[in-house]
């Protein structure tokens, strides 16, 4: 196939197929279908949307109106005529528009994986080769690289894949994905869009159709490598503001002071940032920064601050085990064979994703002393958890146990819901309890990071 009349697909009725259906592709799938005025011109809309996965069970879930994310609503996925969920490629070679949004995960040696996004492109470069459209094609990445990754990765592999050129057959985008997970304030449509294109007009057309569900509104970058970069700082900022708040954190412990309590003082002053201590995990923030390191270092520079906030926040999990068996000696508690509570395995509160989840690092760390990791979370997956982790998870606090050591490690609304006679009932007279979150009563003893 060779589309030579080089035109843009129809801005207002066109055929889209998102590719992954996970925390962030599903809701823009969603958004799609269900937004039937453009924002803008407030014109008619009519486009079929094709949610693709590979997951066949997912697929099937989907298919049924369940959400395993949480992100949409039975009612939501059911009630949408134009959307349409498949595992079978040949569903998506009528799309005009590609919007890939799978993993981008880091390796063992915290090195970009850009594996799925290479299987990936590589599809859709055989799917354009065999695509029933007449238009160019338009292929927008979502997905977050480091700057460069896709016109350096993805576009040589689109072409080899399908013999056809960019910006003559076919074009690119990206525009880096905002979503977080478990905020139901914070929605896509609410989200101002950076959008970026191939070139001149192609980035023009995926500005409008971007505009066209996104009710803040959009901002025009001028390169795609430009879009790819400000996607890493948002969270490479977050990192290292937080690193900050955790090496205070450390300090203040030496010095026998709340670090929520020096925070809540120093927020009086109008221009401080109010950033939390914590457990650094998820998706983005403590992935997104090895992408941009990963990139400086091949260029011959070594980025000594990013580095140094990512080093700060991977050795919290180890910092809250170490505050743990350095109470229980003081209090000459056996350390080895002793059961420790877990309080929350995901990355993050009210959200069932445990990917990149920090906890998992204590778990690892108490092993090391020979402490028993006993993990309460009531909203992840137990199944998905333990497949991936080899570790067991309870849904509710075994409440007939004492526990010698307890660690809240994530502010899940349940746990914030607990009052004293809870803690009583779950903690031995000399226990140690440690707390990350300061979700705990004043008038309960702890290590409140």
């Amino acid at each position: 196939m060779s589309n030579s009349q080089n035109s843009l697909p129809d801005l207002n009725n066109c055929v889209i197929a998102v590719l992954g259906l996970g925390y962030v592709g599903l809701p823009l799938a969603v958004s799609f279908a269900k937004t039937k005025k453009c924002f803008v011109t407030n014109e008619k809309l009519e486009r079929k949307v094709i949610g693709f996965d590979i997951n066949n069970k997912r697929i099937n879930e989907l298919k049924n109106g369940f959400d395993k994310t949480n992100e949409i609503s039975d009612k939501e996925l059911l009630c949408q005529e134009n959307l349409f969920f498949t595992d079978k490629l040949e569903d998506i070679f009528e799309a005009d528009v590609f919007i890939i949004t799978v993993p981008t995960p880091i390796d063992k040696f915290k090195k970009p994986d850009l594996s799925a996004l290479k299987k990936v492109s590589k599809l859709v470069g055989s799917v354009i080769m065999l695509g029933k459209n007449k238009k160019c094609p338009i292929i927008l990445y979502e997905s977050t690289v480091y700057p460069g990754a896709t016109e350096e990765v993805c576009i040589p592999i689109i072409e080899s894949e399908s013999n056809l050129k960019l910006n003559k057959d076919f074009y690119v985008g990206y525009s880096p994905e905002r979503i977080n997970p478990g905020d139901k304030e914070h929605r896509l449509e609410l989200i101002t869009k950076v959008t970026s294109g191939s070139n001149l007009n192609a980035a023009s057309w995926i500005d409008s159709f971007y505009s066209s569900i996104i009710e803040a509104g959009t901002y025009k970058a001028s390169s795609i490598k430009v879009a790819e970069a400000a996607k890493v700082i948002e969270n490479t900022q977050r990192d290292l503001n937080i690193a900050l708040i955790n090496e205070l954190a450390f300090i203040f412990n030496k010095l026998g002071i709340s670090t929520f309590e020096v925070l809540k003082a120093a927020c009086t002053k109008w221009n401080f940032l109010d950033f939390k201590p914590g457990l650094v995990g998820g998706h983005c923030i403590g992935i997104d920064p090895y992408y941009l390191t990963y990139k400086a270092k091949s260029l011959g520079y070594y980025p000594k601050v990013v580095l140094a906030g990512r080093e700060i926040n991977d050795t919290v999990s180890k910092w809250v085990v170490e505050q743990m068996v350095i109470n229980l000696a003081k209090k000459k508690i056996p350390i080895g064979g002793t059961d420790a509570l877990i309080l929350g395995f995901s990355f993050k509160e009210n959200c069932n994703d445990f990917r990149n989840t920090k906890v998992k690092d204590i778990v690892e760390n108490m092993q090391c002393y020979g402490i028993n990791p006993v993990i309460v979370d009531p909203v992840v997956d137990k199944e998905e958890a333990f497949n991936e982790y080899q570790i067991k998870i309870l849904d509710k606090i075994p409440y007939k146990k004492k526990f010698k050591a307890i660690i809240i490690a994530v502010a899940h609304n349940q746990f914030k819901l607990l009052e004293k006679s809870d803690w009583e009932r779950i903690k031995s007279p000399n226990s140690v309890l440690i707390d990350i979150k300061n979700i705990l009563p004043q008038n309960i003893e702890a290590i409140r990071f």
